[in-house]
């Protein structure tokens, strides 16, 4: 539960049709295991004390006092699991029948949520034994020595975490046009479970799973489906205990059909929390007429089985990487080609170093060109050597400026900015950090007087990462008239050079090629025996890791402590936690210091959910103390 991550199961009990023991024996041992394995919220099928598919025995009294003492005793051979437990059962009040799913914790039985849809059609004729809750459905249960309330607007909160929200909704209730889980989740629930028996048929669980996935990002919570499975009658039906857990829009795990047992994951309640105030659509001054049930559960480390990715800007599947590429290919250009087209530039001057960067925003330009119909011969391509620039990086830079067809330009820097120490009086052997910011500062000097002689605009290079890190030379290559790579980090700007190189084929291919194996550089110290002797992520770290940093800290909020812990399990085997300690410290100090250059950055198209713009998602005063985060990341 620390850091907000709750354990969450599905579970699916082998069961007998209307043998309320067996089938209590069965979700008991079933707890057991679940909370052997620290699952903290754990939920069973629709009506799977009884079985689903009892039909009119439910109108029998022996069953349903026979499933009321099967619950009373699952909460007492539980009582000792500091557990949620989410049980379906047929609940008589008075005259009426209910199809409830029954919370549980420690012994006792804290509320029941009566079913509010029923089906009625042909292979779910559930109408027949059961009535539909509605607003007005209200009883106070006095079962034994248990007293709770019977009501379908309940939530149940955790005393303890206040983010970690349960409430539930059954089976058809996830079907209908307005599921009650939107107004659960309006009213505070994080985590939604839904206890359902969904018969199986062809294409049934495609549907059932994109369903369930889509009302997680709707409602910004975790949801968990409980499906029926073995056991359930087969005389017209079968059952397939198709487990779902979904969080904000993306599944978490699912079951292989037909196979009974768990499915767990951890849902992060925080993380959700985040989201919907960043959102600011989830009002709490608004009245939802839902009661909260508060429950005291122990705060204790939950061991994360979820899949973390080492790089959350890049999709793991090839074919949504390929796709996502030309997306975002085709959005920067658009944004691009509108600015030129609004502009009237006759050119567009592009800084080429032969590094990844660059060779993006040419790549870019390139398709901003073709878009408008326009003559690639008016994109000005422009290698400034000076006294870092291998011949490698000047080389690839002239091969790929003329691989697409446009103008190419070589301009030697060394006299201008040896002219400029001269003038200031520094000294050429002073390799520090005016020696390398005077070189970035010639340059951009160069492209915008040559962008005014020939009516262009300058198109920026640098990425997301460097914006992030402030790895940048203020008022040098931070400053362009369009930055068209301003919401890319560096992983996806390496993904996406890859699928041009692909794409393209042959002497373009090839050239971004080695632009990809070349290391990244800013060539401003002199180099080794005519290699590349300033390698940026020996200075400032793995961009790898600092683009995981970037992500969760930006796009979620979250504190230092657990964006560690998290890499540590995306990262296992890859970085120790002294190697994540240090960059992750870096990182977070970096990201202080050099907000003054992200409060005056150039336009630029925003293609993802994380930017830096001082216009858009990022608004940090410069000043801000980084402190808090510090001491955080000192006691790690």
């Amino acid at each position: 539960m620390k850091d907000g991550f709750i354990k969450v199961a599905a579970a699916t009990p082998e069961i007998h049709v209307a043998d309320c023991v067996f089938n209590a024996d069965h979700m008991i041992s079933l707890c057991q295991e679940a909370n052997e394995k620290g699952v903290q919220v754990i939920g069973f099928p629709e009506l799977c004390l009884t079985g689903y598919t009892c039909s009119d025995l439910f109108l029998h009294d022996i069953l349903l006092n026979g499933a009321k003492e099967q619950l009373l005793r699952i909460a007492s051979e539980t009582a000792e699991m500091d557990m949620l437990i989410l049980v379906g059962i047929p609940v008589r009040v008075r005259g009426s029948l209910y199809n409830c799913a029954a919370f549980l914790h420690k012994g006792k039985i804290l509320g029941m949520v009566p079913k509010r849809n029923i089906p009625n059609y042909s292979e779910f004729y559930e109408m027949r034994h059961f009535t539909e809750a509605t607003d007005d459905t209200e009883e106070n249960m006095q079962w034994g020595d248990q007293n709770f309330w019977l009501d379908p607007n309940q939530i149940f909160r955790c005393a303890n975490m206040p983010e970690f929200v349960v409430a539930a909704e059954i089976c058809e209730d996830l079907w209908v046009t307005n599921p009650p889980s939107g107004k659960l989740a309006c009213a505070g629930a994080t985590i939604l479970f839904n206890l359902s028996a969904s018969d199986e048929i062809i294409g049934k669980a495609a549907y059932r799973r994109d369903l369930i996935r889509i009302q997680s990002g709707r409602g910004q919570c975790g949801y968990v489906y409980c499906d029926a499975g073995q056991g359930e009658s087969s005389t017209d039906l079968v059952f397939a205990a198709h487990n779902v857990i979904a969080e904000n829009g993306t599944l978490l795990a699912q079951s292989p059909r037909f196979v009974t047992g768990l499915t767990i994951s951890e849902i992060d309640v925080k993380r959700l929390d985040y989201e919907r105030r960043r959102q600011n659509t989830f009002r709490k001054d608004r009245e939802y007429g839902i009661s909260t049930i508060e429950f005291d559960m122990q705060l204790r480390e939950t061991e994360l089985t979820r899949s973390i990715a080492q790089t959350p800007f890049v999709p793991s599947d090839r074919d949504a990487l390929t796709e996502r590429c030309e997306e975002i290919l085709t959005l920067q250009a658009t944004g691009l080609a509108t600015r030129i087209r609004h502009t009237h530039a006759r050119t567009a001057v592009v800084g080429l170093s032969g590094g990844l960067d660059s060779a993006l925003a040419l790549i870019v330009t390139v398709h901003a060109f073709d878009m408008l119909g326009r003559d690639r011969k008016d994109i000005i391509a422009v290698t400034m050597p000076c006294f870092g620039t291998t011949s490698r990086t000047k080389n690839n830079a002239l091969t790929l400026a003329a691989a697409y067809g446009t103008s190419c330009r070589t301009i030697e820097i060394g006299a201008s900015v040896t002219q400029h120490f001269l003038d200031i009086g520094h000294e050429m052997e002073d390799h520090s950090v005016t020696f390398e910011n005077g070189q970035a500062r010639e340059r951009t000097q160069v492209l915008m007087d040559l962008a005014n002689k020939t009516g262009g605009m300058v198109i920026g290079t640098g990425d997301l990462s460097e914006l992030a890190l402030g790895w940048a030379t203020y008022n040098g290559d931070h400053m362009s008239m369009y930055g068209v790579n301003g919401s890319i980090p560096k992983t996806l700007v390496r993904y996406l050079t890859a699928y041009e190189a692909e794409r393209a084929g042959g002497e373009t291919g090839r050239v971004l090629r080695d632009v990809l194996a070349t290391p990244v550089s800013p060539e401003l110290l002199p180099p080794k025996d005519g290699e590349i002797s300033q390698k940026t992520e020996e200075l400032v770290g793995p961009y790898e890791l600092h683009d995981f940093f970037l992500y969760y800290m930006v796009r979620f909020g979250m504190e230092p402590r657990k964006i560690f812990r998290m890499a540590q399990r995306a990262f296992d085997g890859v970085y120790d936690d002294e190697i994540i300690k240090k960059w992750l410290t870096t990182f977070v100090r970096r990201f202080f210091i050099q907000q003054f250059k992200r409060s005056c950055l150039p336009d630029g198209p925003k293609v993802g959910t994380v930017t830096l713009s001082p216009r858009g998602d990022w608004r940090m005063p410069s000043d801000a103390v980084s402190a808090l985060w510090m001491q955080q990341c000192e006691n790690l």
